[in-house]
């Protein structure tokens, strides 16, 4: 048997490729429907990016943003998917899966709170150059 024999079918596969992404952008999709805090987190993202065009931010600045964003959302993500298992395997409150879900939530807010730190070396400086 060659070496070709032995890879899976799917691994240079174009087309198992883009459904992969089509499920990806389901399943945001899907978070995005059922999610008021990433429905209020992508505004808020929006009107970042809207700043950020007002206010002429520079490339570094831009990164900075862009890496806040997608750490927040992401970890969104990531807390609905854990919320979700948990609530599939069991209706019970245990002790554990509350501990999880809450660990999950604090992700959420860790990366929350350091993106706030982060629009504020941002925008601050240009805000109060602009108003004061």
């Amino acid at each position: 048997m060659t070496s070709s024999e032995n890879k899976p079918q799917n691994e240079n596969n174009s087309p198992g490729r883009l459904r992969a992404f089509a499920f990806a952008f389901c399943g945001i999709a899907e978070a995005w429907k059922s999610e008021l805090h990433l429905q209020i987190q992508t505004v808020i993202a929006i009107v970042v990016i809207a700043m950020g065009i007002w206010l002429r931010i520079t490339l570094v600045e831009w990164s900075l943003i862009t890496l806040a964003i997608s750490l927040v959302l992401t970890a969104e993500l990531i807390n609905t998917a854990i919320e979700k298992t948990l609530d599939r395997i069991s209706d019970e409150i245990h002790p554990l899966t509350k501990s999880a879900k809450d660990i999950a939530a604090g992700a959420v807010l860790l990366s929350a709170c350091g993106s706030v730190i982060i629009g504020l070396f941002v925008f601050l400086p240009r805000l109060l150059e602009l108003f004061c």
